[in-house]
């Protein structure tokens, strides 16, 4: 779809902005027929700043994945690995 790489680069932007590490941050991206997953690896000793105080961190990447990815109506979701 043509908002795939927008959509990436929107993650990867927000995610490395957080970590103090962005070399080390990695996105994979899984495509089914009517989702899209973005799976991301980083440094161990970044993860708590981006998931956030309660999880509001990552809840506001995964909204504002799901509203980029939404032109192409097909449902977003953002998993941290790790």
């Amino acid at each position: 779809m043509a908002s795939t790489p927008e959509t990436e680069a929107l993650v990867r932007y927000l995610v490395t902005s957080l970590v103090d590490a962005p070399d080390a941050v990695t996105i994979e991206t899984k495509e089914e027929e009517e989702s899209l997953t973005f799976e991301i690896t980083l440094d161990p000793a970044d993860v708590g700043k981006v998931i956030g105080r309660q999880g509001r961190i990552i809840k506001s990447i995964r909204t504002l994945a799901r509203a980029a990815g939404s032109t192409a109506s097909r449902q977003v979701e953002v998993e941290i690995l790790g």
